[in-house]
Formats: structure tokens, sequence, C-alpha cells
């Protein structure tokens, strides 16, 4: 049995005992019956000669094999959005580069290697007094990017745009305007304040209930332009409310973290898709429990994804928008990549006794894949916070 020590709440030190990993059935036969997109990180490049917290510098080996990996499993991948450090550590011109090698290689991967991109305005600087036309340009700009790199659009939300909008008028008006132009439906994503306090107030009101009258009305009215919307609020309740809501046609993508399952699983009136950053790290148990929910076995299904709800409010604490710490520390113990350094160095944002609790929740979820790998590689961790045995 293998045993790594770890810091404890109380300021002790335990002997923690590593179990056994879940056999997670992989290669899913046939399509899943949900349409699931993981939200994947990039690798960074600990060897460049770069300032770690200004200036970029990316692995795209390692970056593209862990989409390769993803789609492997039946999962799509979600690229360039917010769990790939955009606008967080990722610039829009490296973001284009990582879509267009990605789009590349989904291309190369085969057919089922679905794949969706994010256009946002991140190049412009988030300043009150922007005009609502020098927002709809950048929207116009990276919306264009994605289309000619031959990607399908996820229409992220604007720092731009909640820094300059005066009301609900001002998002209706931007959004009509992009909606009216794209070539092929896109995904909208409502990013909630709890990811990025920027998006705080978006579409014109701090209320979510009141905000999300607002976005269903603008839904309503381009929904031959929309395939679906995302929603991050890490509210059930909000999510069913507002699927029950949506146009016949078009889906409602999770994006609660902390909610995903029940949601995923639905209800007599309906169900939700994933677009999901916790499925980075839980893939294995994902791909496996939408083939469990294919083949009518529910009971499967709440088996595999259970264990992992606990990791994945951990891993999206507040402050949540340090959640892409949690991930990369995942990719990195089970043998992903071969190093724990993030964009911008956001590799320290979490603490000894997060990534620890983090490590015993990914060994109850079955999820550390070679136990004796992720042990060797905790405890190297764990003594440069200090923790001997």
């Amino acid at each position: 049995m293998t045993v790594v020590q770890l810091p404890t709440p109380a300021g002790s030190i335990e002997s923690y005992s590593v179990g056994s990993p879940t056999a997670f059935p992989h290669h899913p036969v046939g399509d899943l019956p949900r349409v699931a997109y993981s939200a994947v990180h990039v690798v960074a490049d600990p060897m460049a000669d770069v300032d770690p917290w200004g200036q970029i510098a990316i692995d795209w080996d390692g970056t593209l094999a862990y989409r390769r990996y993803l789609w492997g499993l039946g999962l799509g991948v979600a690229e360039a959005m917010d769990t790939a450090q955009r606008g967080m550590g990722l610039d829009w011109p490296t973001a284009l580069e990582l879509i267009r090698r990605s789009v590349a290689e989904a291309r190369d991967h085969g057919p089922g290697a679905r794949i969706a991109c994010g256009a946002g305005t991140d190049h412009l600087p988030p300043r009150s007094d922007l005009s609502i036309n020098e927002v709809i340009d950048a929207y116009e700009t990276q919306c264009a990017a994605v289309e000619d790199a031959g990607g399908h659009i996820i229409l992220m939300a604007s720092r731009a745009l909640a820094a300059c909008a005066r009301g609900a008028d001002d998002y209706a008006a931007v959004y009509d305007r992009i909606l009216s132009q794209v070539r092929a439906p896109v995904i909208i994503h409502w990013l909630g304040e709890m990811f990025d306090p920027a998006l705080a107030g978006y579409w014109g009101h701090d209320d979510h209930w009141q905000a999300m009258e607002v976005c269903l009305d603008v839904v309503r009215r381009n929904a031959d332009k929309i395939d679906g919307i995302k929603i991050s609020l890490l509210s059930a309740e909000k999510e069913i409310a507002m699927r029950r809501r949506l146009p016949n046609d078009v889906r409602m993508y999770t994006g609660d973290d902390f909610n995903y399952a029940e949601l995923i699983a639905g209800d007599d009136q309906g169900y939700s898709d994933a677009l999901l950053g916790i499925f980075d790290a839980i893939a294995p148990a994902a791909s496996a429990a939408l083939q469990a929910m294919g083949e009518g076995d529910m009971a499967r299904y709440h088996a595999y994804l259970a264990p992992t709800v606990a990791l994945s409010r951990h891993i999206f604490q507040a402050p949540t928008r340090y959640y892409k710490t949690g991930l990369v520390f995942m990719s990195y113990l089970n043998g992903h990549q071969d190093h724990f350094t993030m964009l911008g160095g956001q590799q320290s944002a979490r603490s000894a006794l997060h990534l620890a609790e983090l490590f015993r929740l990914a060994d109850c979820a079955g999820l550390l894949l070679e136990p004796d790998l992720a042990a060797r590689r905790m405890t190297a961790v764990m003594r440069v916070h200090g923790v001997e045995g």
C-alpha cells in the first residue's frame, strides 16, 4: 500500500494510504446520450526562459496530446475558454493560435472529435468609456477568426461589455448584432461573477433572475442562430428554471461544477447537456458515466459520478476563479504532464492544505489512475511546502 505524508487542518501531518483506482471503461462505442464538452486547460512550458507571471510559453505537444486523450474518451473539447486561463494568463493572439492548432488536430483525429472555440472581446481592455460599437467590433474580430479557422463559436461573456454597458438594452444590442452575422449556430456562455468578478451585473442586472429575463429575450429572438446556452452560476435551481423556458431547439449546457450529475441526468421535463471545466479533471469518470446512461444503467451512471462531486466542489471552492490550479494539478498527478507549472504562475494560487484535500478526494473518487506515480508527485509537491515524513 502506498503512503503519502499530508498536512491536516489541525496543523499536523498524517500518513495517508492511497487506495486503488476505479476501473473505468474506455473507448465508448457510438454516440454518448448527451453532448459533452470538456473545457480544457493548456500545458505550460516550464523550460521556457520567460517571465512566468507576464509572458506566455505553451507546451504545444503536451497541450494537443491532452485534447486527443479527451476525444478518445468520447468527450468534446471546449477550446480557449476560461479553463485555458483565457484573459487570466492566455492572451488573444495565443488563444487564436491555440484554436487553429486544436481545430486542425480535431480534423486529423477524425469525425468524432467535437470542438467548439471561445470568441470574446479580451483583446479590448475593459473601460467604462468604451462605446458599444467598439465592443461589437471586438466580438466581430474574434468571431470571424474562429469561423475562418473552422471552429464552432462559443460566444464568451465580455468584460468590456460589463464595464461599459449602461443597461440591459446595451447587452441586447450587442448580442443581436453579433448573432445576426454568425455563419452557424453558436453556444452563448453566461459566466457568473463567482468565476470572474469583472462580470458582475451581466445582462444589465445584479439579480440573476432579472438578468435571466434579458438573456432569454435575446435567445428567443435569435433562436435559429443559437445551438445552446451554457450558464455558470453554480445554482441548479436557476439552471433548471431557465432550461424549462428555452425554445425547443436550444440546448442548455450545464456549467454548474457543483450540481452537474443531477442536471445532466435531468428530470421528466428535460435535461442539460454539458460544457464543464470539471470534465477536464474527471474525464474517465464522466465518459464512463455517460456510457452507462446510454446503456440505460442510471445506477452505474450515479455510481461513477457521485464520488466526483465532492472533488469538484473542492476544486471550485471560493475564490472560484482559481479552480484551474486544481485541474492542472490533477493532470500532473495522473501523468498527463510532467510538471505542475501554469501560465501566470497560478500553480501558487492554492495552498498546500487545499492540494492535500484534493488528493484525498481524488483518491476517494478512484481518479488517481496510477497511484504510485500520483504518490511520488504528491510527495514532491508537499516537500516544496515543507511537509516531510
